[in-house]
């Protein structure tokens, strides 16, 4: 057997792609499987630049791949990590209306979260100020399974597992081409073409790109949202003890500005979600000409600004200032000041839209006869790639049988 033929080849070696790499193996005991990651190590981007929390699935519609898929990633995140020793915690998360209207939305938020299996405590301004003395607020829901992991780490462990059971994982290797035949496909990189029976993609960022590569016809593009974190000093690290979010804009798919407790003992600030010129660079106001021309040149993202035109100048402004963004914050946590905001790093999100402007809500998962692309895997992804990956492995054994 040549050694760049594969029984399994996997795109990508973040979270869900290592997790899909690791079922497979489980599925197929003495298989061939093979990750192909174009970075130069592991976990590169959304599975390194996140917040770092294991969602419980309050946000989802009942029945959404979503919701079904993180209820199950919460329970399979945790054992994976107690498994492995991968750093963790439940330490449960606090959504806090500062206003009457928010605290309207907040009974929608309980009930979606008890249909979806939650159990889950609402408090009144007394109740939050009794779990949470720095946090103010008109009313909250309380959310104990919510938790944090470690998820570079578990990453680090998955590829480990990979191996031992003789996975292959090739770093530096970015896929030029995808050609699909009856009985394989195969996969060019710049220095082998690979061959594998079967070709699961988890291409992250780049996942409509190489959607197109494989010739996959695509109606949709992914477009990069910048989020900015800020980190409170160690000497701050206390002053919650919970995850504190807002009651998030049902329109929006973002979780507004919250606090994260941190696996090695700190808090963040964040995340911000503006529009981004660049999908994988890091740098404040980054920009690559190519992801550029995919944004401006694109009508989906000007149509999305034009949904949103509040929202986007709001984002805007708080990544313009960083008072502004304390502002946001203080709304339910008034202890906080500018000096508790030290920059600390910011992540990527990838968002698929359709040509009209709206955002594909729920987890995206094209198939042809040889091959299946994970083409939207926004948050809850990190919680939810075990259980994507089981899906992703049965719809494989579905097509080998």
């Amino acid at each position: 057997m040549s050694s760049n033929r594969f029984d399994f080849l996997v795109i990508g070696a973040g979270i869900v792609g290592l997790a899909t790499a690791r079922r497979l193996q489980s599925a197929w005991p003495g298989a061939r499987v093979g990750v192909l990651e174009k970075e130069s190590a592991i976990a590169r981007h959304q599975s390194s630049h996140n917040s770092g929390v294991i969602h419980a699935g309050v946000y989802y519609p009942p029945g959404s791949l979503k919701a079904t898929y993180c209820r199950a990633g919460n329970e399979a995140t945790i054992a994976f990590c107690r498994e492995h020793d991968v750093p963790w915690r439940r330490c449960g998360k606090l959504i806090v209306a500062t206003d009457r209207h928010e605290a309207a939305r907040l009974v929608t938020l309980t009930e979606r979260a008890r249909a979806n299996g939650l159990a889950v405590t609402p408090l009144d301004a007394a109740g939050i100020a009794a779990r949470e003395p720095h946090v103010r607020g008109v009313a909250a829901l309380y959310v104990p399974e919510t938790g944090i992991a470690d998820y570079p780490a578990l990453c680090r462990r998955l590829a480990e597992l990979i191996e031992a059971d003789g996975g292959e994982i090739r770093c530096n290797a970015p896929v030029h081409a995808i050609a699909e035949r009856r009985d394989a496909v195969n996969v060019e990189t710049p220095t082998a073409t690979c061959e594998a029976d079967y070709l699961v993609v988890c291409g992250g960022l780049q996942a409509d790109r190489l959607a197109r590569l494989a010739g996959l016809a695509v109606d949709f593009c992914l477009l990069p949202f910048r989020g900015d974190y800020y980190r409170m000093p160690a000497a701050r690290s206390d002053l919650v003890s919970t995850l504190i979010y807002p009651v998030p804009d049902p329109t929006l798919p973002f979780l507004g500005v919250h606090l994260t407790l941190t696996t090695d003992g700190g808090i963040t600030i964040g995340p911000t979600a503006m529009l981004a010129l660049a999908r994988e660079r890091y740098a404040k106001w980054a920009l690559d000409g190519r992801d550029a021309v995919a944004v401006l040149g694109n009508t989906a993202g000007w149509r999305l600004l034009a949904r949103y035109p509040r929202a986007g100048a709001l984002e805007l402004a708080h990544a313009l200032s960083k008072r502004l963004y304390l502002r946001a914050a203080r709304r339910y946590c008034p202890a906080l000041e500018i000096d508790d905001l030290a920059t600390h790093a910011c992540g990527i999100r990838a968002q698929a839209v359709t040509p009209r402007g709206e955002m594909i809500s729920d987890f995206l998962i094209e198939q042809t006869r040889r091959s299946v692309h994970v083409c939207n895997a926004p948050s809850p992804a990190a919680t939810s790639a075990f259980p994507i990956a089981d899906a992703l492995v049965a719809r494989i054994a579905a097509a080998r049988s």
